[in-house]
C-alpha cells in the first residue's frame, strides 16, 4: 500500500485507523469499556498485525452511542440490545421508503401509509 493509498483510506469509514487508546479519548470513555461492547458483540474490532485492536469511524460512532445510553442508566447489555434494535429499525425504514419511491414509479400514485 502506497501512502496515498493510506491518506485515502482515513475517508474510509470503515477503515480501521484508531488504537484503542486513541478510540476511548475520541469519545471520552475508558479502554475497558470499549472492550465491554466488544465483549457484547455490538462492534469487532479489526486487530493490528501485532494483535492490537483497530476501530473505524463507524464502530466510534456507535460505541459513542452506547456510552451516551450507559451514561442514561442503562446496563450495558440493554444499552447493546437498543443499539442493534435502532440499526434493525432504521433498515427496515430504509427498504420501505426503496419501496414506495419504486411503487410510487411504476404506478405513479403514491402508496397508501
Amino acid at each position: 500500500m502506497t501512502a496515498d493509498d493510506s491518506y485515502d483510506r482515513l475517508d474510509d469509514d470503515d477503515y480501521p485507523a484508531y488504537t484503542m487508546g486513541r478510540a476511548a479519548e475520541m469519545i471520552g470513555t475508558t479502554q475497558s469499556f470499549l472492550r465491554a461492547i466488544g465483549g457484547a458483540r455490538l462492534i469487532t474490532p479489526l486487530r493490528s498485525e501485532g494483535g492490537h485492536r483497530r476501530y473505524s469511524r463507524y464502530q466510534l460512532r456507535i460505541a459513542a452511542r452506547a456510552r451516551e445510553l450507559v451514561d442514561q442508566g442503562t446496563p450495558i447489555e440493554a444499552a447493546c440490545r437498543i443499539i442493534v434494535l435502532e440499526d434493525q429499525l432504521e433498515e427496515a425504514q430504509r427498504i420501505n421508503a426503496e419501496y414506495r419511491r419504486a411503487a410510487t414509479q411504476q404506478t405513479g400514485h403514491p402508496t397508501a401509509d
